[in-house]
């Protein structure tokens, strides 16, 4: 099963670089939690939209991955153009490097919980 969910979370990386908001529901649950809040997949499919149009160059890279089935973790990293604020900081148009730390709990071969932590400071930085 390992090797079959890192593949399965490849595909869903790549389902978010092409923005193919189509097929995101074959990765992620209905009812998908995140961060400790029921959004559901439509609210996933919001957030993830108003990120690209915060972000235009939006790409995710994955730096590392470990998979112990039936859970994920990803370190995602970052280069990127934001077009305004990003996370409440003040980028407006510089490009900022930074990761994000992100853990999944899978149910079958969707995402049913995402537990995100950015790295806000290392974006602070580069903007003092």
């Amino acid at each position: 099963m390992t090797a079959g969910l890192s593949d399965l979370y490849r595909g869903y990386i790549d389902c978010l670089n092409r923005q193919d908001w189509q097929q995101l529901g074959d990765f992620v649950d209905g009812g998908v939690i995140y961060n400790g809040r029921r959004i559901g997949l439509d609210g996933y499919r919001e957030m993830l939209v108003g990120d690209f149009r915060a972000i235009p160059d939006l790409r995710f890279i994955v730096d590392f991955l470990v998979v112990d089935a039936p859970k994920v973790a990803s370190r995602l990293v970052f280069d990127c153009t934001p077009v305004a604020d990003l996370f409440g900081l003040p980028v407006n148009g510089r490009r900022v490097q930074f990761s994000e730390n992100v853990f999944y709990a899978f149910s079958g071969r969707r995402i049913a919980q995402v537990w995100s932590v950015i790295d806000k400071a290392a974006i602070e930085a580069q903007l003092s």
